[in-house]
């Protein structure tokens, strides 16, 4: 199993505008989210892990630890209680946002890569990240 641990640059993107308009995305958001290459940060510390990601938008951190949920502000802005597991080398963050949509972000990694998948109501985006 490749480490999670790691840095990431956003490569490619696929259906990220639509999944970002099916979770409730305003239009300028949608287009600034959609042309956006993000760098992710993963990181584990005694069982505490940080999800760092950064952009030319916006910064975000989420220190979490495995199957215990926490409160999380979304990107967009939707206040979301989540949860993060790992299930077959992936990690899995699960976002139940009460005021807006649910969403799911499943990330698997290879020694080069991180691909996440994000699903919201049906529509699945693809965003590819190079391990730097």
């Amino acid at each position: 199993m490749a480490p999670i641990a790691g840095t990431y640059k956003n490569e490619t993107s696929e259906n990220f505008e639509e999944f970002m308009e099916k979770l409730g995305v305003g239009l300028m958001l949608r287009k600034l989210g959609s042309k956006a290459k993000p760098t992710v940060e993963l990181s584990e510390e005694k069982g505490v892990w940080t999800l760092k990601t950064i952009s030319t938008m916006k910064t975000t951190e989420l220190k979490f630890k495995l199957g215990e949920e926490v409160d999380e502000t979304s990107l967009d802005g939707r206040e979301c209680k989540t949860v993060f597991t790992v299930d077959n080398g992936k990690l899995i963050q699960t976002q139940k946002s009460p005021k807006g949509k649910d969403a799911k972000f499943t990330r698997e990694f290879t020694d080069t890569h991180m691909t996440m998948i994000a699903e919201c109501d049906g529509v699945t985006s693809k965003r590819v990240y190079k391990r730097q």
